[in-house]
């Protein structure tokens, strides 16, 4: 019997940025029906190599070759003409982009852009267009599809946005689909309903799937085979069965065997509390239907009377599915939202005259560095920035040299990376990022460190550099943070508190240890099921 002929045969593929090579001969195929997942550490090469099939990296020299189609009908996507490519990409090989927040317009709703999609690459009538994405969206697990479809991307949780990107790539029923990180912001329960849809509609359409992901736990329950990748190179490859039970190759051992450790110190008892929040609640207003609208909004709340504490050198874990409302929380605390209850930090109320030196005690690490630091400030700017609000006497020379030290602080310096304040945010990877949004949150000498998800978007080693780092900085500093995550690793790891949040609401609250262990709530015991 015949061998099936694949869907996707990369041959000796090479890319390059000017004289510096950054991927080196790489060789793999993708069948059709099939799952192959493209596994590495972040700067391994394998968004370039996937981007790079599509034409989509700038600057980008390429060389090999990447044949795409049925047997005897193939074309090689590296050099087929450019008004060709434009009418395969996004119908017959489709992209879910890793950052969400940067692939999705912000001036349009997302019911808008999914309809272009289908306008555009199927034809179909505008009326049609609507209606159809709201399908999709609602086949992506988000609730109350129709208003969702009217809303734009910043009125989106994280995990609503990555579920959004899904709905377009999934919009024309293509033969590829190369999944860049697809789950990266989803948490545990709806990452298995995310799965399970790609496998449906992978069984239904004979799609195949071409998963680049950091992801082991993604990887074990959906690929078939893995193809490992280290600085260019293609390390290891073979059935996920084979590769999981016997790593063959260092970097495959390391990515396995990499872990989130609990490091930190046990609680006090007689710790001062710097955040406490009383009965707070936050509501947005939405269109209510029909006559009425024109004349009354109705309310979406967010958060319903949350109350919970964070005490001094400790960490608070908030955690819960996307939507729950967490991050909201975390914006209440920042004073970032209206907010109605009682809710203190550092023994001050949110307030217009305190604002500014409450600010300084109370800093914010978002969950995703490439869209919260800025691209057109250079490193040493970026983190100085706290700086010049704070203390604006503050000498030039005083200003670098606290600048140097917070780098430093968190793991990058010049010998590292010549010429480190004078380059620009792209020029990093995810976890060195991360590192960079910490030094600015660090410079400022804070005491409180709201976490919204600070390792949702890197890979297992670098997440675990991230933890470790944070949990360093806690002990030397007695920094309190408040970790909104969904990922029940990251608490064990780092949490002395949980509160878990659903629908708005905390339903559960207590010492890690007794939430996690002995959850009382069915709703606790679903998300730690799920994470397993």
């Amino acid at each position: 019997m015949r061998a099936p002929a694949p869907l996707l045969d990369v041959r000796d593929l090479r890319i390059a940025f000017g004289e510096r090579p950054v991927v080196h001969g790489v060789n793999f195929q993708v069948f059709p029906g099939e799952k192959l997942a493209l596994v590495g550490e972040s700067g391994s090469g394998k968004t370039v190599t996937a981007q790079s099939l599509l034409r989509l990296v700038m600057g980008a020299h390429t060389q090999g070759q990447a044949l795409f189609g049925e047997a005897g009908q193939q074309q090689d996507l590296l050099h087929m003409p450019d008004r060709a490519m434009q009418a395969l990409r996004g119908q017959r090989i489709a992209m879910i982009f890793q950052e969400p927040m940067t692939a999705l317009n912000p001036l349009f709703t997302i019911g808008e852009q999914v309809a272009e999609v289908l306008q555009l690459k199927m034809g179909f009538a505008p009326a049609e267009c609507a209606q159809e994405a709201i399908k999709l969206i609602a086949s992506t697990g988000i609730a109350e599809p129709e208003r969702r479809a009217k809303a734009y991307p910043h009125q989106l949780s994280g995990g609503q946005r990555q579920r959004a990107m899904i709905a377009m790539a999934l919009a024309c029923k293509p033969q590829l689909l190369l999944a860049d990180e697809p789950t990266t912001a989803l948490d545990v329960t709806v990452r298995k309903q995310i799965l399970d849809l790609l496998t449906q509609l992978q069984q239904a359409n004979g799609m195949a799937v071409l998963l680049i992901t950091h992801d082991l736990n993604l990887v074990r329950q959906f690929a078939d085979r893995v193809a490992v990748m280290e600085n260019g190179h293609i390390v290891e490859q073979g059935t996920v069965e084979a590769v999981f039970a016997q790593p063959q190759h260092p970097c495959t051992q390391r990515l396995l065997h990499s872990k989130p450790v609990r490091d930190v110190v046990a609680a006090r008892t007689d710790a001062p509390v710097v955040l406490a929040a009383r009965g707070v609640r936050v509501a947005y207003p939405v269109p209510r239907p029909g006559f009425a609208g024109w004349f009354k909004h109705g309310e979406f709340v967010a958060v319903a009377g949350a109350k919970l504490e964070v005490f001094a050198g400790q960490t608070l874990g908030v955690v819960g599915e996307s939507g729950s409302g967490k991050s909201t929380l975390a914006l209440a605390a920042l004073g970032l939202l209206k907010f109605t209850g009682e809710l203190s930090a550092l023994g001050q109320q949110w307030g217009a005259a305190a604002d500014r030196a409450l600010r300084k005690g109370v800093q914010v690490v978002f969950q995703d560095p490439f869209s919260s630091l800025s691209p057109r400030m250079t490193v040493g700017d970026i983190v100085a920035e706290g700086l010049w609000v704070h203390e604006p006497g503050l000498a030039a020379r005083d200003a670098q040299q606290r600048v140097v030290a917070a780098l430093h602080e968190v793991g990058l310096d010049e010998a590292q990376f010549p010429g480190l304040l004078n380059r620009y945010p792209h020029q990093f990877s995810g976890g060195q990022r991360q590192r960079i949004a910490i030094a600015r949150a660090l410079i400022v000498q804070p005491r409180l460190l709201v976490l919204d998800e600070p390792t949702s978007a890197l890979d297992v080693t670098m997440a675990q550099q991230v933890l470790e780092l944070l949990q360093r900085l806690q002990r030397e500093r007695d920094l309190s943070y408040l970790l909104i995550t969904h990922d029940v690793a990251v608490i064990r790891a780092m949490a002395h508190h949980v509160v878990v949040m659903q629908g708005g609401h905390i339903v559960e609250s207590g010492p890690v240890e007794q939430v996690l262990v002995h959850p009382q709530q069915e709703y606790t015991r679903i998300l730690l099921a799920a994470a397993e």
